[in-house]
């Protein structure tokens, strides 16, 4: 059986990759069978992927075409969405319907509240939301919490009622490993730890719905069938 997550947004320059890129890198690396699936005609996420050298963790790359019925490849464990800016209406429900979590990441500007607003509500129309089927949560990225902007998100959030799993720092540690192909699981613990540390909300939220028969791991130190968008 096969883990679906969407990292989803209706705006561009939200985080989507850097988040869907790091979270198949921390799959990869715990083993599993990892498949990256992009659904943006910008293709950011196979572009990095290609940058990927072979002898890293294998993380297999899936191109979804917009509207069409698409099967992850016998054997894949877990798939991670990549979706595009301004995922909206049929396109929406049809991800939403065939995934079991999705992530959206917001950054602390009001450029990313007020086109996040909308989104929220359509997320929580969906049935597969409704019936809980599909659970969502948000991801702060660039976050400074001493900032008067990280506040203001954190208050929008809190009027929202969108569980939120973690802050993501503001360092360009994401910026220099994408670069080359990597994650931050890719680098040597000793760069790396305190950034690790942020992401062990997210593996526990999502091991939360892992299929039964293989626990979803925890962060080391060191839908059968969606539909593209």
């Amino acid at each position: 059986m096969t883990f679906s997550v969407l990292v989803a947004n209706p705006k561009g320059g939200s985080g989507k990759s850097t988040l869907a890129t790091n979270l198949a890198g921390h799959y990869a690396h715990a083993g599993f069978r990892t498949m990256l699936g992009d659904v943006d005609r910008q293709q950011s996420s196979l572009a990095w992927l290609r940058q990927r050298d072979a002898s890293l963790p294998r993380i297999a790359g899936w191109e979804v075409n917009a509207g069409e019925p698409a099967r992850p490849p016998k054997g894949t464990e877990v798939v991670v969405l990549d979706s595009a800016a301004g995922l909206h209406g049929k396109k929406l429900a049809a991800l939403v319907a065939r995934v079991e979590r999705i992530l959206v990441p917001i950054q602390p500007s009001p450029f990313d509240m007020w086109a996040s607003a909308d989104f929220f509500e359509q997320l929580f129309a969906e049935k597969a939301v409704r019936k809980e089927k599909t659970f969502v949560a948000v991801v702060g990225m660039r976050v400074d919490p001493r900032t008067r902007a990280s506040r203001e998100l954190g208050a929008f959030l809190e009027r929202h009622d969108v569980p939120v799993l973690t802050w993501l720092r503001d360092t360009q540690l994401y910026v220099s490993a994408a670069a080359q192909g990597l994650t931050l699981f890719d680098l040597p613990p000793g760069r790396s730890q305190r950034d690790r540390a942020a992401w062990q909300p997210i593996a526990d939220w999502l091991g939360e719905g892992f299929p039964a028969g293989r626990a979803e791991p925890a962060l080391k130190s060191d839908s059968a069938q969606i539909f593209g968008a």
